[in-house]
């Protein structure tokens, strides 16, 4: 049987009002890099009258801290970070991104792939590619068949391999991000074909982050530097499914003393919320990291006087 190819509803256009949103992943608390993504996102959405929602995106189970979710609002609430509707968890949505795998194989643009990541670098030296540590290696199309098909409903549902989109020949990706300016990308020569769903089930950021944009209405993506990469990928999947595309603006990241970006891995230290006077302390690095001046430093300034300040002087 031949999946069914159904529709998500419409999602709202730009004209019919700005939405942005902060989507961290469970992985631990915040700290001074995700900070300041929250402050960007929530005075863009705040300046332009807007609405800024929170999407909790614990999607790779493996990697989520039981109560970091909780920890990420309370954080945010202590900074006076306020969303405007209830928080959303990707983990909650997976019926959506089916539909959407199943209107892309409807539109026989995917197939299955068996390669695990040695099978691809070894193709890769073959070929005469060294991928340099870190980065992203082009996937050569080992498992592309020579002619894309329909699959089954039981041939998606298997999870012995992961699911790709095929790209055309010639995948050109131009777009306007509103700080940094024009940015292209040719997906064919520095991506090939990429995972929408891994072979342990688990659908991918990349699907998952368009499907939710679309679903939610968002028109303005405010985010880190550090995502721009995958901008090009999720405007493609947006043309796919006939989505609108929205706005990107990507912030400067904050790097730690070996110019490494905070997270995590390089034991990025959580922001201090334990009281008024802490939280705003935060919220002032954050903001001079953003090249925000001439805000109020008194010591008696509240978050909230700081903020309604803050907001009046974003430009970004």
């Amino acid at each position: 049987m031949i999946l069914a190819v159904s529709k998500l509803k419409n999602p709202p256009s730009p004209a019919d009002g700005y939405r942005g949103r902060f989507a961290p992943s469970p992985t631990g608390p915040l700290h001074a890099g995700s900070l300041v993504a929250a402050l960007g996102s929530w005075l863009d959405a705040r300046k332009n009258g807007g609405q800024w929602l929170l999407r909790i995106e614990d999607l790779d189970t493996p990697r989520c801290i039981l109560g970091a979710d909780l920890q990420i609002q309370s954080q945010l609430l202590a900074c006076g970070l306020f969303w405007d509707e209830e928080p959303s968890y990707q983990s909650r949505r997976q019926d959506l991104y089916k539909v959407a795998l199943g209107r892309l194989n409807g539109l026989q643009k995917l197939y299955p792939c068996s390669c695990s990541r040695q099978i691809i670098a070894n193709a890769l030296a073959n070929l005469g590619i060294q991928t340099p540590r870190n980065q992203e290696m082009v996937y050569p199309g080992t498992c592309r068949p020579e002619h894309l098909e329909l699959y089954s409903q039981d041939e998606i549902a298997q999870t012995s391999h992961t699911w790709r989109v095929a790209l055309p020949e010639n995948c050109h990706i131009d777009f306007e991000d509103l700080v940094l300016g024009h940015q292209s990308q040719n997906l064919n020569q520095q991506l090939g074909d990429f995972v929408l769903r891994r072979n342990d089930g688990l659908f991918t950021y990349q699907l998952a982050v368009v499907v939710d944009d679309a679903d939610q209405g968002i028109t303005h993506i405010v985010r880190g530097e550090d995502l721009l990469s995958n901008t090009a990928r999720q405007i493609y999947l947006q043309k796919l499914l006939g989505y609108a595309t929205p706005l990107y603006k990507h912030l400067p990241l904050v790097l730690n003393e070996h110019g490494e970006k905070l997270s995590k891995q390089t034991l990025a230290t959580q922001i201090n919320t334990q009281d008024e006077k802490c939280s705003l302390a935060e919220l002032r690095k954050a903001a001079k990291h953003l090249g925000l001046t001439g805000l109020p430093d008194g010591e008696s300034t509240t978050i909230a006087e700081w903020l309604l300040a803050a907001t009046h002087a974003w430009r970004l």
